[in-house]
């Protein structure tokens, strides 16, 4: 006991022999493999800009951020998640692509009162009914990027329209969103299987319906193919192609190339989008990994960190006050890369949303470029669902 009381006394003497302040803990479920390998790639590389960017801290305080590969699965998600709570005592949450993982984890997460920041999926139960005060979509809601598309389509006087997208809950908000957009009745509606590579049936359905366009909620590899596919038996030459970033983002140009050009898409984010932050952002990513240019997986997952950051830093690190940690995140007090925006009552960004075109820049890259506004400031349809 005395010496116990010795070294109280010499601590409050000389801050630096203080108690060293346990590192914040940032869980990070990533996708590596599995049917959404190829996004989560571009999800870890974003984050990993922005933890060396802030040199391993967050708020200046030390940081750990254990990131681990779940495969999209969600029931080998759950049991990572629930380590992440009782042996690693998390303090933040990000990392998963599918929205099914997201609302397979999010009850315990939420439970321990565990701030789960989103990446990438924005379930529309999380937006409604299933709202929570531990929930941060801070990329987009499902439904928003499809609602875009649909307006874009109907703007361009597509009449036919073919939809599809795979049978999984972002796959379902996709559609929904897409037909809330275009306002009109569409032609077919096509549910194609989470990580199908093979498309000929619904190729085969195309050539039968002749749209005038069809538009694809197919991210990743199942977009890759099927463009692939759809170009090789022809149907470019006359149906057009419509879709969301996810379908025709960067990692799938890559991919593809020639074919891409012309393909419109949505998005709430451009490579090119004209504000510093993004600039920045921009030029430190292709610095970083060999010249490639970021997709909205990277940029999303770099914002994530950026707003834990802010965060932790407008609480002194004191993360274990978690109504002081989830007031600063409300605030979306930090620079993003797509521009200043606020998050409704069901912790959804209201933001614009933009149309990009795949076009070849100057030097000869094969790339998106955006072309204009769809959505000034938009709210997701499910807010007025959230009763907090």
């Amino acid at each position: 006991m005395r010496l116990i009381k010795q070294l109280l006394a010499l601590a409050a003497l000389v801050p630096g022999l203080a108690f060293a302040q346990a590192p914040i803990k940032v869980g990070i479920a990533n996708d590596l493999s599995g049917p959404f390998a190829a996004l989560g790639a571009e999800a870890r590389d974003g984050f990993n800009l922005a933890i060396k960017q802030l040199g391993g801290k967050l708020g200046g305080k030390p940081a750990e951020f254990l990131q681990t590969d779940m495969g999209g699965n969600p029931d080998q998600a759950r049991q990572l998640v629930n380590r992440y709570i009782q042996r690693d005592k998390i303090d933040f949450f990000t990392g998963p692509i599918g929205s099914n993982v997201a609302l397979a984890v999010g009850p315990a997460l939420f439970a321990a009162k565990i701030p789960y920041l989103s990446n990438n999926p924005g379930p529309s139960q999380f937006a409604g009914a299933q709202c929570n005060d531990y929930w941060f979509g801070v990329s987009y809601q499902n439904d928003a990027f499809h609602e875009a598309a649909g307006k874009v389509a109907a703007d361009r006087g597509f009449k036919n329209m073919v939809i599809m997208a795979p049978d999984y809950p972002a796959g379902k908000d996709a559609l929904n969103g897409f037909k809330r957009g275009y306002k009109a009745a569409v032609g077919q509606e096509v549910y194609t299987k989470l990580g199908q590579i093979d498309y000929a049936a619904e190729l085969a359905q195309l050539r039968d319906a002749k749209p005038d366009a069809v538009y694809i909620f197919l991210p990743g590899g199942m977009g890759i193919n099927f463009i692939k596919q759809f170009v090789s038996a022809g149907l470019n030459k006359s149906i057009k192609l419509v879709g969301p970033g996810f379908s025709a983002d960067e990692d799938v140009i890559r991919a593809v190339g020639d074919p891409m050009l012309g393909m419109f898409n949505t998005a709430q984010w451009a490579h090119d989008l004209d504000n510093a932050q993004n600039k920045k952002f921009v030029e430190a990513f292709r610095k970083e990994y060999k010249n490639r240019t970021p997709s909205v997986y990277a940029a999303q997952a770099y914002d994530v960190i950026m707003a834990i950051d802010a965060a932790v830093k407008a609480t002194n690190g004191n993360v274990a006050d978690r109504a002081a940690v989830l007031a600063a995140l409300k605030k979306a007090d930090f620079s993003s890369v797509r521009g200043p925006f606020t998050y409704g009552i069901n912790n959804f960004p209201i933001q614009p949303y933009y149309v990009r075109v795949i076009e070849k820049a100057p030097d000869g890259q094969i790339t998106n470029k955006l072309v204009g506004k769809v959505f000034d400031s938009y709210q997701d349809v499910y807010v007025g669902q959230c009763k907090k």
